[in-house]
């Protein structure tokens, strides 16, 4: 027993010396790495300390970001920027830690919109931020690589091919997944709760990939879990915004560089939307194989052999087609909840324009055109809400704004719908109320200049799947509030937290109670095959 007790020990002592010997490599690596790291953090520190470049401020403003001292007063950091501009005649301050300056003011906007939009590209600075996510997609590019994106997509998104194929997909969705499963929702118990932001990610994602892509993931299917490349794109999108909030992008770059922390994340993150992007271009090529498609891009693959940029052309779609909607239907329903009159109001206006007893129709894009209050409201909820709240350019060359306030060659500008949705001097001393009427002359809607609402951007760069995106929020809208009343539960404040991420989504979702309007209405509104 005592040799065979010491062979087993020594046999131990070997392998452990021998596992030990194997891992010396990757102890040393991981060692390495982290001291390299926090050499070069502290060299980065102390010279920050001894050169005290143009940009580090100890002013107010950049005192209470760094400390994050505001967000003891308010829910969001777009709240605490609204409050700030308010604050200044010129509505434009400059946040010297982030090199950016911000503004809401209507003439500004227009000078970087349109008067000097050559001036004010997206830039270098933020293409290295967002590439390694949206790569050399329409959102991220500037010059020839973006003229060429949006005039193939303007083409296709005119055509009246398109828009009918569009309108039939919102309408399958709307009557095969989400009016049943709101019904299903409201035949439960009367105390289960429904998440309605990720329900409307769901059809929000599900009609993009079928409209962009032709291809059906699913999502609306509460039994199935979001598909891995929403989830990766989720978190593809809040870790990339993360890298615009840092005040020194070195230190994002030299976690990129080391891959650790949120970076390894993103890396991952995006590695798994890389390779779902290839599948969905690998099964829309074996589709048109067989006959072609009507969806978008189908019809890129006629004029793009690089895989790589197709995704991130894939990419750039999902971004546009299901976050924004998902985001402002969110908002619509959040506001709706607090103001009955004007889901009456609605309620009104789809009867009168319909003159239709079947309250199971979906409304066609015809009729959806000429319910001129469902579309003020909807965009009386995105001037308080915008599904993105803020947008930023890149300053080519030295320039004096409307306003008197310098940029410098290389500063960040930045146009915040989010906080002009909420000045007094834009849109009167009611601008925090949800008030759609704001939007009608003689009961039809007139829009403002896009310049004092610059939800779709404005000028050269003016969004162009804006009539797609109306089109599928307000079906949605019209078929939901005719059947359901859905109230909004659980929070104590209307005052909602966001989460961090490239367009407004809510922390914590939106939970809901939903109740039928009608007893003979819901159930399956598919017909059967």
């Amino acid at each position: 027993m005592g040799a065979g007790a010491a062979d087993a020990s020594c046999t131990l002592h070997v392998a452990a010396h021998a596992l030990a010997s194997s891992l010396q490599p990757q102890v040393a690596a991981v060692f390495f790495a982290s001291a390299a790291f926090t050499l070069a953090l502290a060299v980065l520190l102390g010279s920050l300390r001894l050169r005290r470049p143009p940009w580090w401020c100890a002013c107010a403003v950049c005192e209470c970001y760094l400390s994050a001292s505001w967000a003891g007063e308010f829910d969001n950091l777009c709240d605490w920027y609204a409050h700030l501009l308010r604050a200044v005649p010129g509505r434009t301050v400059h946040v010297h830690v982030l090199g950016n300056v911000l503004t809401a003011n209507p003439p500004t906007v227009e000078h970087m919109l349109r008067a000097r939009f050559d001036n004010y590209p997206k830039g270098a600075p933020f293409s290295a931020i967002l590439a390694d996510f949206l790569g050399r997609g329409i959102f991220n590019v500037d010059g020839d690589a973006w003229l060429f994106q949006r005039k193939l997509a303007a083409a296709e998104l005119a055509s009246p091919a398109i828009r009918a194929f569009a309108a039939n997909v919102v309408a399958s969705e709307l009557r095969c997944r989400l009016i049943p499963l709101l019904h299903g929702s409201a035949s439960s118990s009367a105390s289960k709760l429904l998440d309605l932001q990720d329900v409307f990610r769901r059809f929000a994602f599900d009609c993009i990939c079928k409209i962009s892509f032709g291809l059906d993931p699913g999502c609306l299917e509460l039994s199935l879990p979001m598909s891995a490349f929403a989830d990766a794109f989720d978190a593809a999108s809040m870790l990339s915004a993360r890298r615009a909030a840092a005040p020194m992008h070195v230190l994002w770059k030299l976690k990129r560089l080391l891959n650790v922390g949120e970076e390894r994340e993103l890396r991952d993150a995006i590695g798994l939307v890389d390779a779902l992007a290839a599948e969905v271009i690998r099964q829309r090529r074996k589709l048109a194989s067989s006959g072609g498609g009507d969806d978008l891009l189908s019809r890129f693959m006629g004029s793009i052999n690089d895989d790589k940029y197709l995704r991130d052309i894939v990419v750039s779609f999902m971004l546009a087609g299901r976050d924004t909607v998902a985001s402002a239907l969110t908002a619509f329903f959040l506001l709706l909840s607090d103001h009955p009159r004007v889901a009456d109001a609605i309620r009104d206006e789809v009867s009168r324009v319909t003159k239709e007893d079947n309250p199971l129709t979906i409304a066609t894009p015809e009729k959806l055109k000429d319910m001129h209050y469902v579309h003020t409201a909807l965009y009386e909820c995105m001037r308080l809400f915008p599904p993105v709240q803020f947008d930023s350019k890149f300053a080519a060359g030295d320039d004096t704004l409307p306003d008197g306030t310098f940029v410098a060659r290389g500063t960040r500008v930045t146009y915040h719908a989010y906080a002009m949705g909420r000045m007094e001097s834009v849109w009167g001393s009611d601008c925090a109320e949800f008030r759609p009427e704001r939007w009608l002359r003689g009961g039809r809607f007139v829009p403002e200049s896009p310049y004092r609402y610059p939800v779709f951007q404005g000028g050269v760069r003016v969004c162009i799947g804006k009539e797609l995106a109306i089109m599928e929020m307000k079906a949605a809208i019209v078929a939901v509030v005719q059947r359901f009343d859905i109230e909004a539960v659980g929070r104590s404040s209307r005052r909602p937290k966001f989460a961090p991420g490239l367009t407004a989504t809510f922390a914590g979702g939106l939970p809901v109670r939903v109740r039928r309007r009608r007893e003979h209405v819901g159930g399956q509104e598919c017909p059967p095959g």
